[in-house]
């Protein structure tokens, strides 16, 4: 069974999703790929656990916070390379940036072509669980802001809410984050 709870956060509505173990979903109202492929219309508004804990958690983090991924059980259904990327995503600290080169290179050291990149990109794009799994600190290689399924400005906010002043994002390539 499905289950489903709104979370008011200070970017907006955000729809969370769970079976009775785990978070399947976080999207803001008018993310894209919103609902990814759920009949949201069949879930329960009962308050299951990982609903709360993923509350507990979103508010933790609006408050400035430094919630940990592991305090709410996730289960993102996507592909094994999506799942892959995901992880990644994960070890991204907060108040830190990753390029997707960066996590390209992460899951394939062998890997020199922009192409892994963009497929990386896209596995990124398809986060169902938004804000806990991070894919607001992915960012262009050269220090660009780039996409996010929540929106750009949304980006910004969750880059500023975390220390992050976005202006400053290109410097990226100076202090680069994570080490290989």
């Amino acid at each position: 069974m499905l289950y489903k709870s709104e979370f008011l956060s200070p970017l907006g509505k955000v729809l969370l999703l769970s079976d009775d173990e785990y978070v399947l979903g976080v999207w803001f109202e008018d993310q894209k790929y919103y609902g990814a492929k759920y009949n949201l219309n069949e879930a329960s508004t009962r308050k299951v656990k990982p609903l709360k804990l993923a509350e507990a958690w979103l508010k933790s983090f609006f408050n400035k916070e430094v919630p940990a991924v592991e305090e709410v059980p996730l289960k993102p259904e996507v592909t094994v390379f999506r799942k892959n990327v995901l992880t990644k995503l994960e070890q991204i600290p907060y108040g830190r940036v990753a390029s997707y080169k960066d996590i390209a290179q992460m899951l394939d050291t062998d890997s020199q072509t922009g192409s892994f990149a963009r497929a990386v990109g896209g596995a990124v794009g398809h986060n169902p669980i938004s804000i806990i799994i991070p894919c607001h600190r992915v960012i262009g290689s050269n220090g660009s802001l780039t996409g996010y399924a929540g929106g750009i400005e949304r980006k910004i906010a969750l880059l500023n809410l975390e220390g992050i002043n976005h202006l400053q994002v290109a410097d990226y390539r100076i202090k680069k984050i994570l080490e290989y």
